[in-house]
């Protein structure tokens, strides 16, 4: 989803401290005074010792570690890897980009022709002693431009399984001599991309080194800009599967850090083990270890084994877990908690997918699911979501959600009519999410309740392995997840990832939808900041999208971010970044 109000800040890392940092904190989770967070949040030491690991709980699902891939995108990698791979810009507690110079600077350079000139710090290496050069930037342009193409079923196809291209497309060249700390980022004429600075960010730039290796490619750029298809059709092939994360089977070597922390590890029994970055050149992690416990690690479990610090879940999502000694919140996400509905199989048709979201009781589930522990009366977690691309506070919310009150309270009446309209009475629906996971559980049942008097029966297809992807596959009908179907943390204030997840041919769009007009606005959207055209293109695309229904919004995603007592610089994060886009800053004393 996208929130209108003006460019987010990007104030540097080094900003964020002291006042800075407690107003942030006030506005990202609603906490009435700086007492209650300095009681908190950011519980000081004291004369306790600080302890070498911290376990941070997560429900990111850790498929890959390319954050830019559909895979990463989708399982959550931007909540683990943000300070393991650094860029140009983070996410912070807003869901703003927040402009890392320890890595380097972006500076839009006045002109017609929209123009960004990069610069990496002088000194920036990876962990494995190689230094981060503008080739990094000509891979991530070239695998996320959606430019580069095969032959595939139906036609030409992408090499590269990016999660979205939004404003890699609209660039033109990125210029960079092999090896140099320079890039400049020309777009396209009469295009212009108000979001850059969510572009070549932390979680999604990857290491060109790595790639070029493993392919076999000896100059990525040279490849990349003559448009050499073996070449790139081999960096393709790593791109996508290379950095897949497999417990047990790790070759960290194909895995160097740009950040404070590097990957050690990873298996089922000991987490994925983050560990200082001997090589960062920034200021060092300041504990030196990091443990996280993916959404398949037994929380309740770990957490009575004292093996836990940080937990960053969504609410409700492990039933009667004990908190005592954590400072606990429950947050409104910026991530959307939505039915992404299949166009193909039962659901081919717009009136079908109408149909079936006729019975969803959408007020019900969010009275009961969709804001414990807070009570907002305005913006993220005051009501059902009746957005997929505007955020909940923007000033362009309220007016134009008029088209989700039909769909408000579930009519299991009209919907069996609907049905059969459609063609399909007495339907079978599958829903599919990342389990275990009790409040998607509870979810699906309360719309099988509401829509079985509709005729349709609602199976819950919940496992620990499921993935979006699924969908596009058929073998299931709908998933219920966050924001690009999410499983963990999700949503950032630019919502580049709502907005990628209903574009024609994006791998963010597993239900494979697909609206020539609603490509055309968002295109639009992206590069036009006039209030005047920004809320009729909205309220255009709000209207089609409830028409045409490839998704079924329910509710801003709730979070539970606790902290253990004695954390130092624990700061909520409710966006794709979660609890830990400051874990260097970390300090647990006990």
């Amino acid at each position: 989803m996208r929130n209108h109000e003006g460019s987010a800040g990007s104030s540097e890392p080094g900003a964020w401290s002291g006042r800075r940092v407690r107003r942030i904190v006030l506005r990202a989770v609603g906490i009435a005074t700086a007492g209650a967070l300095a009681g908190g949040l950011l519980a000081g030491c004291g004369s306790k010792n600080q302890l070498p690991s911290i376990g941070y709980a997560v429900d990111a699902a850790l498929a890959s570690y390319n954050g830019g891939s559909s895979a990463g995108a989708s399982s959550g990698a931007a909540g683990v890897f943000s300070r393991v791979l650094t860029g140009f810009f983070y996410t912070g507690p807003d869901g703003q980009p927040i402009a890392d110079t320890d890595f380097g600077t972006a500076k839009e350079v006045p002109g017609e022709t929209q123009t960004i000139q990069y610069r990496l710090n002088p000194d920036a290496v990876y962990s494995d002693g190689v230094a981060t050069s503008c080739d990094d930037l000509v891979l991530e342009w070239a695998a996320r431009s959606g430019r580069f193409t095969k032959p595939g079923p139906g036609g030409q196809i992408p090499m590269f399984d990016a999660g979205s291209t939004a404003g890699y497309s609209d660039i033109e060249r990125v210029e960079c001599q092999p090896g140099s700390k320079d890039a400049t980022v020309v777009f396209r004429p009469n295009r212009h991309f108000l979001a850059w600075k969510t572009l070549f960010n932390a979680g999604d730039l990857m290491p060109a080194h790595i790639a070029a290796k493993a392919a076999g490619v000896p100059n990525i750029v040279a490849a990349v800009q003559t448009g050499d298809p073996v070449n790139l059709d081999r960096l393709a092939q790593f791109w996508n599967t290379g950095w897949q994360l497999t417990p047990g089977k790790l070759d960290t070597d194909v895995l160097p850090s740009s950040g404070p922390y590097r990957i050690e590890s990873y298996s089922d029994s000991e987490g994925l083990v983050l560990v200082k970055n001997e090589k960062w050149w920034g200021n060092q992690a300041r504990t030196p270890r990091i443990v996280v416990w993916p959404k398949n690690a037994d929380l309740k479990d770990k957490l009575s084994d004292k093996a836990v610090g940080v937990v960053d879940i969504g609410s409700g999502a492990v039933t009667d877990l004990n908190l005592d000694g954590f400072s606990v919140e429950q947050v409104p996400g910026r991530g959307a908690e939505q039915l992404v509905l299949s166009t193909g199989g039962m659901f081919g048709s717009a009136a079908a997918r109408r149909a079936f979201a006729t019975c969803v009781p959408r007020q019900a589930l969010f009275d009961r699911f969709g804001h414990p522990g807070f009570e907002n009366k305005s913006g993220l977690g005051s009501g059902p979501l009746n957005s997929r691309t505007v955020q909940a506070d923007s000033l362009y919310y309220s007016a134009i959600t008029g088209p989700a009150d039909k769909y408000r309270n579930g009519d299991p009446a009209a919907a069996q009519q609907a049905l059969a309209a459609a063609g399909v009475p007495n339907p079978t629906v599958r829903i599919g999410y990342r389990g275990p996971d009790d409040r998607r559980a509870q979810t699906v049942a309360a719309i099988a309740d509401s829509c079985r008097a509709a005729g349709v029966t609602v199976i819950d297809a919940g496992a620990p392995d499921f993935t979006p992807a699924q969908l596009g596959e058929g073998k299931v009908d709908a998933v219920l997840g966050g924001t690009a179907g999410a499983p963990g943390p999700a949503g950032s204030l630019p919502g580049i990832e709502a907005t990628a997840a209903l574009r024609t041919g994006e791998g963010l769009n597993f239900g494979h939808f697909g609206n020539g007009r609603y490509d055309a606005i968002t295109d639009q959207l992206a590069a036009d900041d006039n209030s005047a055209t920004v809320l009729n293109l909205d309220t255009e695309a709000e209207s089609l999208l409830w028409s045409e229904m490839p998704s079924i919004p329910l509710f801003n995603t709730p979070r539970t971010i606790a902290f253990g007592d004695g954390m130092e610089n624990g700061i909520v994060n409710p966006t794709k970044a979660g609890a830990g886009w400051n874990m260097d800053r970390w300090v647990l004393s006990r």
